[in-house]
């Protein structure tokens, strides 16, 4: 750990309630670390007053002349960041800073380690576990393994990597998804350590509905870019899906008069599909 050379990364919009405490946090725990270390605030535009209360703390801060989002935050600090590693932490309290050290013990063995949430303050409303279980599914099945936290805001990365992608990794809320699936879908090696997850401070910025559709567009375009074939497939057994109560109807409404049509022309789509998913996986 004596070698490793790190940026933090803190994004932040309106979050003038907690930044100060967080970046505070963060130096005590840096400085009991054999590291070299330099924080990050990136302001995304907040109508607050954040960035002084960051400067307050004494570290530097980049300042985004309007809200932009949260992903495009961290490429901002990616640009500038000094370290090999890339730490990032949400400025909100969530994240127990004073872990750090258990996720920097695994590098440089993993190329990511991740922060896992956990606790009463992660877990939420229905909908939101609803929504997280649903996410997890459509990640282990893009990515073929079962992924702990997906879109965890505390993790430690290779900045080269980081680098290497910031034109396909998402501006918004995303990035974490979007990082992960890259990480994953290229062999990289990706650690996860359970973490405790906190109550934040002030309003949260996620918007639930608007935020799934983005993280299932990212999904899907992951799916073209790496491993194409696996979303055709997905597409081709659909009318597999569609048979038996199309078959049904037709038995109750025209007693099977159209059973072989039907039949037919669902094999039909399915092998029209397949075919087309092997032609574009052969192009990429």
């Amino acid at each position: 750990m004596s070698k490793l050379k790190i940026s933090v990364l803190v994004p932040a919009f309106n979050e003038e309630q907690a930044i100060r405490l967080t970046v505070e946090n963060l130096r005590q725990t840096l400085a009991t670390l054999p590291v070299e270390a330099e924080i990050l605030v990136i302001d995304d535009g907040s109508t607050d007053g954040t960035a002084e209360q960051a400067r307050l703390a004494g570290v530097t801060v980049l300042r985004h002349p309007h809200n932009i989002g949260y992903g495009r935050a961290l490429k901002t600090g990616l640009e500038r960041a000094a370290g090999d590693w890339i730490v990032i932490v949400d400025a909100d309290g969530t994240y127990p800073t004073e872990a750090l050290p258990s996720l920097l013990r695994e590098i440089p063995a993993f190329d990511m380690v991740v922060g896992a949430r956990g606790g009463p303050c992660y877990h939420g409303s229905v909908a939101k576990r609803l929504g997280r279980w649903s996410l997890k599914a459509m990640v282990h099945f893009v990515c073929g393994i079962s992924v702990p936290d997906v879109n965890s805001g505390f993790r430690v990365f290779r900045r080269d990597i980081g680098l290497r992608h910031m034109a396909n990794i998402s501006n918004g809320f995303s990035f974490t998804t979007t990082l992960t699936l890259i990480m994953l879908l290229e062999g990289h090696f990706v650690h996860y350590v359970p973490i405790d997850y906190r109550e934040r401070a002030g309003k949260s910025k996620v918007r639930f509905r608007r935020d799934i559709l983005r993280t299932m567009q990212i999904l899907v375009q992951a799916i073209l870019q790496y491993n194409p074939i696996k979303l055709f497939l997905l597409f081709a057994t659909t009318p597999a899906w569609i048979a038996p109560p199309a078959l049904l109807l037709d038995f109750f409404l025209a007693q099977g008069v159209h059973s072989g049509i039907i039949v037919a022309l669902l094999a039909s789509a399915s092998l029209v599909i397949f075919a087309l998913g092997l032609v574009i996986s052969g192009l990429k």
